[in-house]
């Protein structure tokens, strides 16, 4: 398919809302890769496809992860909006027919991350937190001009951030959000 195809299959299938938000992470993701020298069309097609499974509604995300043979963890039967991230990145190869590995990783990661990530998939991850139209959070700004700055130090941040926010509303973390945030704690030679 191409961009546009997609755009227009993706208008149909999403909410407003979530149709816009998925321009304005494709858009940012596009500045993200200018900024930091990576391909600006394999980021924009990243950002766009990247909660292409979002509006399923969770018991059919499980119902089509488990036909699809794609895993289900504890935490995912709990919260299975997680599962969007997974199943839009088997959608994007099965549906769309995105072949690029690394596109593909960056749609499955970008909900907790992951040790070890690419800069696809760190450009993915963060221009889903900061875009646009996303509602304020606490160091939001901070936050925004970091990406543009640091990507590292930015991903470490919305990581802490988030599982800050995640403990303090007692909401089940992933466990790969703690990993991915543990990983990157070490790597940067942070201490809290």
């Amino acid at each position: 398919m191409t961009t546009k195809e997609i755009q227009k299959d993706l208008k149909n299938k999403l909410k407003p809302a979530r149709y816009e938000h998925t321009l304005g992470v494709s858009d940012t993701a596009q500045h993200l890769a200018k900024i930091h020298g990576y391909d600006c069309a394999k980021a924009a097609l990243a950002g766009l496809l990247h909660d292409c499974a979002k509006c399923i509604p969770s018991d059919k995300k499980i119902r089509l992860c488990e036909k699809y043979g794609l895993p289900v963890s504890s935490v995912e039967k709990e919260n299975p909006s997680l599962l969007h991230a997974r199943l839009g990145a088997y959608l994007a190869h099965e549906k769309y027919g995105v072949k690029d590995e690394e596109i593909i990783c960056a749609i499955e990661s970008h909900t907790t991350g992951r040790p070890g990530m690419s800069m696809l998939e760190k450009i993915v991850y963060i221009a889903d937190y900061i875009e646009p139209g996303r509602r304020e959070l606490p160091n939001m700004a901070d936050v925004r001009q970091l990406a543009f700055r640091d990507i590292d130090e930015c991903l470490y941040r919305i990581l802490k951030d988030s599982l800050v926010y995640l403990n303090s509303r007692k909401i089940a973390v992933d466990p790969m959000t703690q990993k991915t945030y543990d990983y990157y704690k070490k790597e940067m030679g942070k201490e809290d």
